[in-house]
């Protein structure tokens, strides 16, 4: 019987000693290897994502508000079925692309839908509702056409979500677009439902 009992008991002690060991093993994983593993995987695909939905939002928040534009800068003005748009900057920018900002003025007696402004294109339209994603710039001498930049998901580097413009009223809008070579100074920039014309590009 003692024998028996002194076995049992070395196999109790072994059996407790394993899952002790197990125990301490598992922890140390979830604390180091475990940790580092998740922070890692949720790093690239969440927080870069949030970041650049986040600077998309600032950027729209800057430029389609006008902070940092002169208003009375008029580079060019366009009318269409009672409306008027001004081009008040036209900027090469360092990171390869085109920045055009500006505002629509409702000059009508009657409020005026922006739809048309999205363009045809409708993965385009379905993802930038009563935006200004249908705008291009055409480099004459490069004989290229050039739409406004978007990301993997058509979401437009522009304004978006323009409401119908009452009577009188004035929505500012930006739009970002490849910017063509450092040879080409002047495009010619088109909205849907306004008439086309020049644009000069500074920086």
């Amino acid at each position: 019987m003692s024998i028996r009992r002194s076995t049992l008991s070395r196999r109790a002690v072994a059996a407790v000693s394993l899952t002790a060991a197990l125990a301490f093993a598992v922890t140390g994983c979830g604390t180091d290897g475990g940790g580092k593993t998740n922070d890692a995987g949720s790093s690239p695909s969440s927080e870069p994502s949030k970041s650049s939905d986040g600077d998309k939002e600032a950027k729209q928040e800057d430029t389609a508000a006008g902070d940092k534009v002169d208003p009375n800068v008029k580079l060019a003005e366009v009318k269409g079925d009672g409306l008027t748009l001004t081009i008040n900057q036209v900027k090469r920018d360092s990171g390869g692309f085109i920045t055009v900002q500006g505002e629509i003025k409702n000059e009508s007696g009657q409020s005026r839908n922006t739809s048309a402004w999205s363009g045809t294109e409708s993965a385009i339209v379905a993802k930038n509702p009563n935006s200004v994603a249908g705008a291009t710039l055409v480099d004459k001498v490069g004989k290229k056409r050039y739409y406004v930049l978007r990301d993997t998901e058509n979401r437009c580097l522009c304004t978006t979500s323009i409401p119908p413009l009452l009577a009188g009223k004035t929505t500012p809008v930006f739009m970002q677009f490849p910017a063509p070579p450092n040879t080409t100074t002047e495009v010619d920039f088109t909205l849907p439902s306004f008439a086309t014309t020049s644009l000069k590009i500074s920086g």
